[in-house]
């Protein structure tokens, strides 16, 4: 298949977030665009306003007539996490069309640039969220497709003069396996998507691969401690890696420290952003965009002007009473890095969460995890499963984590319940966390945390 020859695309599950990034994408080389999605979001919405037609409804009648017959200027693009009894993908598949995975049309895409791809089972989008913002700011430019939207630009592609490349590596369902990157980022390895791939071993294997198809004389980054043999090391404050964060502190609420590799060090970086991890997300960027020679000064003033993504460490309420922040976190370690930096910043106040968690499957691998790391909170709300793809599995829900749990203010609420009780206990300090639908509450809190 030759993009230039494409014309008209079509996208099935076009409202996830790396979906969306290949509609806008296509949309801004001039191509019809339309796709299905299951679920009308805020993303949908924006994508509807930008002139995107979208399906709501797993019906073949509502596949536009232009995309009713394969053609060479059709382009079919499909996530995994579609099920497999969709009515709109069987047709396509019936039809005789080749259907290519989001992935492999990402490949096709960064196969002639000069690519940066940023992998791991956290931390991705923020450092290649990151990573782009420091190659746009600098003046250097890039394209980039984001696995959140940034708070920067408010969009999750971005559209450069050159060619240069930023992409986020997503290890589900070994969707990185299709990059060839020139310079590659991994910033964890943690045990995830035990569904997909049986073990922590098979995953760690998939990583490792990932690493063997960096190009000839390209570069890999890699957070110190992994399994990998080659590669620059970074860490937070360890001199013995490669790269290193130094000197880290809190003044006035923002995060500053000194980033000293064998070549330069470069002293009182601010950040844009909040959290110890989103240091050592910062240290992992900056050295990936010094191998494009961009000027220390341009780096620290870049990090200064870096505000992020939305849902990942975002505050939605900051003022002198109360604090709300939000966060995508659903992973042990994820959560862990999120709540520890809450507490060091706010180290006096009374920290309330709300935590969706996301998959039966990851609940059933990780319940001691997160029954652990959930206990760090002061009071705790959980809300049931978020299903996702998943089926129920007898036994795994919430009732069962909350069980796990050493804390002692803990309890289950439905989303509305929820809204109530915070809305009649008005805390200090709030937290929301999750990757399934609890964002929809994000709105209705902050109305609530701002205003009563």
């Amino acid at each position: 298949m030759e993009l230039r020859d494409i014309q008209r695309v079509y996208l099935v599950g076009i409202g996830g977030i790396g979906m969306s990034g290949l509609a806008r994408y296509f949309q801004h080389l001039g191509c019809i665009v339309c796709g299905y999605d299951k679920t009308v979001t805020d993303l949908t919405n924006d994508l509807h306003n930008e002139g995107i037609q979208i399906c709501f409804e797993d019906n073949a009648d509502c596949i536009p007539i232009s995309f009713q017959e394969p053609s060479a200027d059709t382009l079919i693009i499909y996530t995994p996490a579609i099920p497999k009894d969709s009515a709109v993908l069987n047709y396509f598949k019936n039809k005789g069309f080749e259907l290519y995975k989001r992935s492999q049309v990402l490949g096709l895409i960064s196969k002639s640039s000069f690519t940066i791809a940023v992998a791991g089972t956290h931390g991705k989008t923020t450092t290649s969220t990151m990573v782009a913002h420091l190659l746009k700011a600098s003046g250097n430019d890039c394209s980039a497709f984001l696995g959140g939207i940034s708070s920067n630009y408010q969009t999750n592609v971005l559209y450069g003069k050159n060619n240069v490349m930023v992409v986020e590596a997503d290890e589900y369902d070994r969707s990185f396996l299709t990059l060839f990157p020139d310079v590659a980022i991994i910033t964890s390895m943690d045990a995830d998507h035990l569904d997909i791939y049986g073990d922590h071993q098979h995953l760690t294997e998939s990583f490792k691969l990932f690493a063997s198809q960096i190009k000839s004389g390209g570069t890999l980054v890699h957070k110190k401690g992994l399994p990998l043999d080659t590669g620059y090391t970074y860490a937070l404050e360890d001199a013995t890696a490669d790269a290193h964060a130094a000197n880290i502190c809190i003044e006035g609420g923002d995060f500053y420290f000194d980033f000293i590799n064998a070549a330069i060090s470069i002293p009182g970086i601010k950040m844009g952003i909040a959290g110890t991890h989103n240091i050592e997300n910062a240290v992992a960027a900056i050295e990936a965009v010094l191998r494009l020679d961009i000027p220390a000064d341009s780096i620290k003033n870049a990090l200064g002007s870096f505000r992020g993504v939305k849902r990942r460490f975002e505050y939605i309420v900051k003022t002198p009473g109360h604090i709300y922040i939000d966060d995508y976190a659903h992973h042990p370690e994820e959560l862990r890095a999120c709540i520890s930096s809450v507490k060091r910043l706010y180290p006096d106040k009374k920290l309330t969460a709300i935590f969706q968690p996301h998959l039966y499957t990851r609940t059933r691998d990780f319940a001691d995890g997160f029954a652990e790391v959930l206990s760090m909170v002061d009071e705790l709300i959980l809300l049931d499963i978020y299903p996702a793809r998943e089926l129920p599995i007898e036994g795994v829900t919430s009732g069962m984590l909350l069980n796990k749990m050493s804390l002692v203010n803990k309890r289950i609420l439905s989303k509305q319940e929820a809204l109530d009780a915070i809305k009649n206990e008005k805390p200090e300090l709030l937290l929301t966390v999750g990757a399934g639908d609890i964002d929809t509450l994000v709105h209705p809190l902050k109305e609530i945390m701002q205003h009563g």
